[in-house]
């Protein structure tokens, strides 16, 4: 066999990374979509003392993946809200992360190291890791794993403290960037077998010892944050022993055939129900079984098989239905669970396929390696298309998945702030046709007829929503201002009460509350109200203008104009008083 040229594995870095540039050029002119605000720094976190948040105030950030909100809060001083510098980010860490995987495969003598790489980087199941900027939590924290996976392997090679030490920073970083990653030290424990055919103890598990530590506090610490900050818990969430069991093998099998035949993607897969499709989970799990006693059976003709099974299975294992996940309120699978561990499949795949067509001429093997690549290329660039813009984002779910109530909501907020409150409505309507509980959907429903100032259907809804959620503030707080509105003021404070004690942080709601008490001829409750909002939100012309009137109303004209004043100059709209 012809010595392969130094220059060529850079050859087919640059390849690799032009394709994936291309293949994302749709996702490169998209906009933000769904929860991206979240990610995208907020204004209030934006100073060095928002970094510091960031790092040592749980819940300042939607996940507590510091490193991960780091990397945005930087990236928002180069390029603010534009969009496209996120996409680009994303995209080049993905084309990144195809040449670190076959960096790490050529190191462990894979064959189709570069053939995996390239399948890796344009497989439709990770457009939606690429293409939507909250998931650079997924190929920043790649990165890391990959890099500490290579430092890990010269550590092993060498035994050398430094490289050591390097790959343990790296794992942490890894970490910090996203808690999936904490399976990377059972991976590199399978690897090591498949390698090696047995494991000892003083060399290849003792090591390792020091990560599961650090993987098991970060995984528990995690899944208590979506827990008591995300919302990933009560009645939807439960789910007994056996039944998350059989999910499990359902979850394994869906993944493995998004691989196989990539068609048919949905942001939104429709949630499967537990209770009536349980013979059809029973035999994923039997066959999931199966498969595994295959692989087992054959380990000592090939180990690649089953090495390949325990990866996938093990670092699916954090999204397989044994915690709780806030996501499994929509679907119990998604794409972007898979970006890491279809890596053990692709790998597997592409390197059976590699020795079985090393009989083959050269020139067919490449042109079927070009037009696999080519088909995956095409499919996934047609799915970055559905990420151009928040509207043809949500369109698309629904034309693929009806009953994603999620979608029908986010959508029908989305017409709302556009003025569309027909359209609206009906989506609200449909979210809670596939989701009737929803205490959001009717808040929702509450907010449009207050936008129509009908202002008695939007009691009904903002009363809904709160007997569905009487744990909100914020329904609370809008219910009271309706309320106010019909002229039962008494229950509105009431209200205004019970939102306060929920979140007396909220400016909004003590301004709210001021309103309120004002209309009942409590003044001076009323000002305290508007001066506690001024303190929290300085910024806030509403809290200013109404310390104006209120002021006014008492007959301190004085008070009155400089709270005016300070009014215009956070609103330059309002009028100016004669003087």
């Amino acid at each position: 066999m012809a010595q392969r040229r130094p220059w060529t594995p850079w050859a087919l870095a640059v390849g690799l990374v032009a394709a994936v540039v291309v293949v994302y050029l749709p996702a490169l002119e998209a906009g933000f979509i769904w929860n991206d605000s979240d990610y995208v720094t907020r204004a209030e976190l934006r100073s060095w003392a928002g970094l510091g948040r960031i790092w040592f105030e749980v819940g300042a950030t939607e996940q507590y993946y510091p490193l991960l909100h780091s990397f945005f809060w930087w990236q928002h001083l180069l390029w603010g809200d534009a969009p496209f510098g996120y996409h680009l980010v994303g995209v080049l860490l993905h084309a990144g992360n195809a040449c670190l995987l076959a960096l790490c495969l050529r190191r462990w003598e894979v064959p189709g190291a570069w053939l995996a790489a390239y399948v890796f980087a344009l497989h439709p199941v990770c457009v939606e890791s690429v293409a939507w900027v909250a998931e650079q939590k997924n190929t920043l924290s790649l990165a890391f794993y990959l890099g500490a996976a290579l430092a890990y392997d010269a550590f092993d090679r060498g035994r050398g403290r430094k490289a050591y030490a390097l790959a343990t920073g790296l794992f942490l970083l890894a970490l910090l960037s996203k808690t999936t990653t904490a399976t990377l030290a059972p991976a590199l424990a399978v690897i090591l077998w498949w390698r090696r055919g047995r494991l000892a103890w003083r060399r290849d598990a003792l090591p390792l010892l020091p990560w599961m530590a650090m993987a098991t506090v970060a995984g528990l610490f995690s899944a208590w944050v979506e827990r008591t900050y995300i919302g990933a818990e009560g009645a939807e969430f439960t789910l007994g022993g056996v039944e998350r069991l059989l999910l499990a093998g359902r979850v394994v099998w869906f993944y493995v055939g998004k691989l196989v035949w990539p068609v048919d993607l949905v942001f939104i897969y429709p949630r499967w129900s537990i209770a009536t499709d349980g013979w059809t989970q029973a035999f994923a799990l039997l066959g999931a079984l199966a498969a595994l006693a295959v692989a087992w059976a054959i380990r000592r003709r090939t180990r690649a098989p089953l090495a390949a099974a325990l990866f996938f299975g093990g670092s699916l294992f954090p999204v397989l239905g044994f915690f709780n996940v806030y996501g499994f309120l929509f679907s119990y699978v998604a794409d972007h669970w898979q970006y890491l561990p279809c890596l053990g499949l692709i790998v597997l795949a592409c390197s059976a396929a590699t020795r079985y067509a090393s009989g083959f001429p050269l020139i067919a093997r490449g042109l079927a390696a070009l037009v696999t690549l080519a088909a995956l290329g095409v499919l996934s660039s047609r799915q970055s298309r559905m990420y151009r813009d928040i509207e043809s984002f949500y369109r698309t779910i629904l034309a693929d998945n009806p009953a994603a109530w999620m979608a029908h909501n986010n959508l029908g907020s989305l017409l709302r702030e556009q003025g569309r409150w027909e359209e609206a409505e009906q989506h609200f309507k449909e979210t809670l046709r596939y989701r009737p509980h929803s205490a959001k959907a009717h808040h929702n429903l509450g907010t449009l007829a207050q936008d129509r100032r009908r202002w008695i259907e939007a009691v009904d809804h903002y009363g809904e929503a709160v007997r569905r959620a009487p744990g909100n503030a914020d329904y609370h707080n809008h219910l009271a201002g309706a309320l106010r509105e019909v002229g039962r003021l008494d229950e509105a404070v009431t209200h205004h009460r019970e939102s306060l004690r929920l979140d007396p942080a909220s400016h909004a709601a003590h301004n709210n509350a001021g309103v309120t008490l004002r209309a009942l001829g409590r003044l001076p409750e009323a000002l305290a109200a508007f001066e506690q909002a001024a303190r929290l939100e300085p910024r806030s012309a509403p809290a200013q203008l109404n310390l104006a009137l209120t002021y006014s109303l008492m007959g301190r004209e004085a008070e009155s104009r400089r709270h005016y004043d300070r009014a215009r100059q956070l609103n330059p709209a309002l009028p100016a008083l004669p003087r």
